[in-house]
């Protein structure tokens, strides 16, 4: 059997490197050594070829190479099928697969092993699952310099079999055309302080996430081993209130491909961690000193202004205190994305759930995530749809801000406002995608004046934000009907430093923010989402009416037909614009015969838990009706529509419907 050329090249690629991983030059050099001395000491003639060969099938070179180069079955029923093969930087146990596009070996990359977890008590009574059962499991996600890598799922277990290996690429910023593939040396490797993210997150049975640890590791230990290689414990801490709790251990191994020719000593490297925290430590320490004062002469103001909502800083899932400016930046989704509004779609698509609380109180947990953990989560509070849809309108070119503040019956809210260049105000709420014109009340207007009607569900507003900019309302009302939204009048908005502010919240000034990683392309195909949630509500609804004693006939060409509609409704989610429904009510009219009955129910979802769809289905009369339709000639249709988004956000349309003669 022949390789193409270009699974060739990968195949030959994947054993270079392989060889690369296990040092066989270094091997090879030291068996000709060996065999060159015992040839010069004993009375053979010249070496030979044969002579070195059987050299090193003797040492059992060519057999740990042959036992360690296998190839998974996996790779080749991916191909057979035609699936979409596994990410390419994507590392199972010890077979090295690099990318398609040869690895440079001009660059220098970190080899990071997972090994193994242990230490998980909170599974410790979890039975081992059977094979084909389906249980919680584990997934492990990474980030590293605009670099983002996800594990297989694993089982949840006290010490879960989590080996994955991820290939990082170590490149410098801001280098010029010139030196662009200049390999990193030790000393540029030591300036590199991004840290790698780990972000575990638990997957229960009914495809429910929960965000298990969020940890920051300094991989720059490596580069004082003589080896090139070092493999240490990782505890992963809880986050929230548990943040001091340990969730458990993953044992990991860190090797830089090529190795450095000569390392650093462990000193230089402390040293230079313990800089860069004392630089940071006295940033924050110096802008918390700028924030109190700033404070201070905003309650000298109004005395009132106490108990508006200005909110500076804010708690990540870790607890750790961040001025609310740093969790905005400026995001492009490349062509993820095409619009604003799409993104405000997208955002919209990531479920909203408050930060989980152990016991009662009432009181709302305190939790900003940074973005990292709440991509890989998926859901999130209102604050985190809100500094996401912010950066991402940013990208696009927008004057965004965050607005802090209250919705209805006084309960806090964050959304997004957008300023346009003749002044325009918008607002964008972040769950719903939902935009709202904004037109300030004139307290000062005659009586009779016309006034603007409140349309947005916003009550207050008491401060705004984004990436270098923090504003607080100083207006006597922070009533959202009433605010003028004018950022250069200081009479209404006290305005921050952008000095200070960019001192602690731009890009690279600390250690201590996060980076910002980029959005993941979806993986998941639409159209096989589709059909096979089809298939199962077509099953739910024939095993539902067969429980009636009531046969199932199904209109093929109905439920095709229904297809326009679902599209036209997303559409109009995505756009705000109304199109397409003239065709499908004239599709329909002509697919359904005279003294015949039509009846169409249309739904959305977030998920794609069959299921769950239906049981919310049921709950509608209207579906209730269509689904347990009796009568004569009656014809059943149902049509499944999942539109993929970055990051697998999905929004699945379902509609349900029937046709039956009307009988008198």
């Amino acid at each position: 059997m022949s390789l193409p050329p270009e699974k060739a090249s990968e195949l030959k690629q994947i054993i270079h490197s392989h060889l690369l991983k296990m040092d066989i030059h270094g091997k090879i050099r030291e068996v000709l050594a060996e065999t060159v001395r015992d040839d010069q000491s004993s009375a053979h003639g010249p070496l030979t070829e044969a002579d070195f060969l059987r050299a090193l099938q003797r040492r059992g070179i060519i057999d740990e190479v042959m036992k360690d180069l296998h190839f998974g079955q996996e790779t080749t029923t991916d191909a057979q099928s035609g699936s979409t093969p596994k990410p390419a930087t994507h590392v199972e146990k010890d077979v090295f697969q690099p990318k398609k596009t040869s690895i440079d070996p001009s660059r220098r990359y970190l080899y990071l092993q997972v090994l193994g977890g242990k230490a998980f008590l909170e599974h410790l009574q979890e039975p081992e699952p059977l094979p084909g059962q389906v249980c919680s499991t584990f997934t492990l996600y990474l980030h590293f310099r605009n670099q983002r890598f996800r594990s297989k799922p694993v089982p949840c277990a006290c010490e879960p079999d989590m080996k994955e290996g991820f290939l990082l690429e170590i490149h410098k910023d801001g280098v010029t055309k010139s030196d662009g593939s200049k390999m990193a040396d030790a000393t540029t490797m030591l300036s590199l302080c991004d840290p790698v993210h780990f972000v575990l997150i638990k997957t229960d049975t009914s495809s429910e996430t929960t965000l298990v640890s969020s940890h920051f590791l300094d991989w720059r230990t490596v580069l004082s081993s003589s080896s090139g290689k070092t493999c240490f414990a990782v505890e992963l801490m809880g986050v929230g209130s548990e943040c001091k709790v340990p969730a458990g251990v993953l044992t990991v191994s860190l090797e830089l491909y090529p190795p450095l020719p000569e390392t650093l000593s462990a000193d230089i490297v402390t040293t230079q961690q313990s800089l860069e925290r004392q630089r940071t430590a006295e940033k924050e320490r110096l802008f918390l000193v700028y924030a109190k004062q700033w404070w201070r002469e905003f309650l000298e103001i109004r005395p009132s202004h106490q108990s508006k909502l200005v909110k500076i800083f804010a708690q990540d899932e870790n607890v750790v205190n961040r001025p609310v400016c740093s969790y905005v930046r400026v995001l492009r989704a490349g062509r993820l994305l095409e619009s604003p509004r799409q993104a405000a779609r997208f955002v919209s698509l990531l479920a909203h759930e408050k930060a989980p609380v152990v016991g009662g109180g009432g009181s709302k947990q305190e939790q900003w995530c940074t973005l990292m953990a709440f991509l890989c989560r998926g859901k999130g509070d209102c604050e985190d749809h809100a500094t996401l849809l912010c950066s991402l309108l940013l990208g696009f070119g927008l004057d965004a801000y965050v607005c802090v503040g209250t919705k209805a019956k006084g309960v806090p809210h964050a959304w997004v406002l957008t300023r346009g260049s003749d002044g325009t105000i918008t607002f964008w709420e972040t769950l719903t995608a939902h935009r709202y014109l904004h037109r300030a009340i004139d307290p000062d207007a005659p009586p009779l004046a016309p006034q603007p009607k409140a349309s947005s569900p916003y009550r207050t507003v008491g401060c705004v934000f984004n990436h270098q900019t923090f504003l607080a309302n100083c207006q006597p009302s922070d009533a959202v009907e009433l605010c003028v939204f004018d950022f250069q009048n200081q009479s209404r908005w006290k305005a921050m430093s952008e000095e200070a502010l960019r001192s602690v919240c731009a890009p690279g000034s600390t250690t201590s923010l996060p980076p910002l990683p980029p959005l993941c392309a979806p993986s998941l195909d639409p159209a096989a989402a589709s059909n096979q949630l089809e298939l199962e509500m077509r099953y739910l609804v024939s095993e539902y009416r067969k429980d009636l004693d009531l046969a199932t006939l199904w209109d093929d060409h109905l439920s095709y037909l229904l297809s326009s509609a679902l599209s036209a409704y997303e559409m109009e989610r995505c756009t705000g614009v109304s199109c397409g429904n003239e065709e499908f009510q004239d599709a329909v009219r002509r697919a359904v015969p005279d003294g015949h009955t039509f009846k169409g129910f249309p739904i959305h979802f977030l998920h794609r838990n069959a299921r769950r769809a239906f049981a919310t289905c049921l709950r509608s009369p209207f579906c209730e009706e269509i689904v347990c339709c009796r009568g004569d000639h009656v014809r059943l249709a149902v049509r499944v529509r999942v539109f993929v988004y970055p990051e697998n956000a999905c929004a699945v349309w379902l509609m349900f419907a029937c046709k039956y003669r009307s009988v008198l």
